[in-house]
């Protein structure tokens, strides 16, 4: 490959899927924990996601800010990134007595269980990367 061309649309890695126990909780018929399925997604869907989570606060002098929630955030970039289960489901939200798949996710999970799921959706859509490593791995 030479000039841009590594660049190129198909050239390029696109979305990346890994499977990921978020809780022993969750058992297939072996009495196995069940791993969900999780995916990347491009910045226009990481700006779907901000975008919905974000509301406009009236200020001073009547000015409008626009603020993130960023709890909100969060929940919409994990419901966003699972495959599997799928938390769009109307029979799975039933069975939790809610509605949409970011409520389901709350419901779902323990605290600790949703916080992990955070941290594993955010390495895989590459929110772990310290700039600095980056750097350093372009150096070597």
């Amino acid at each position: 490959m030479s000039g841009l061309s590594m660049f190129f649309a198909q050239n390029a890695a696109m979305d990346t899927t890994e499977e990921y126990i978020v809780s022993p909780r969750f058992k297939d018929e072996k009495g196995e924990p069940v791993a969900w399925k999780l995916r990347s997604m491009t910045e226009d869907e990481n700006q779907e996601c901000r975008k919905a989570a974000t509301r406009k606060i009236k200020g001073k002098n009547g000015v409008y800010t626009p603020d993130i929630d960023p709890n909100d955030y969060m929940a919409r970039l994990m419901s966003a990134s699972v495959v599997y289960p799928d938390l769009k489901n109307a029979e799975l939200q039933r069975s939790y007595g809610v509605m949409g798949a970011e409520s389901l996710l709350r419901k779902m999970l323990l605290p600790g269980e949703f916080a992990s799921l955070g941290e594993q959706v955010q390495k895989l859509n590459g929110f772990n990367q310290d700039m600095n490593e980056l750097v350093d791995d372009v150096k070597n």
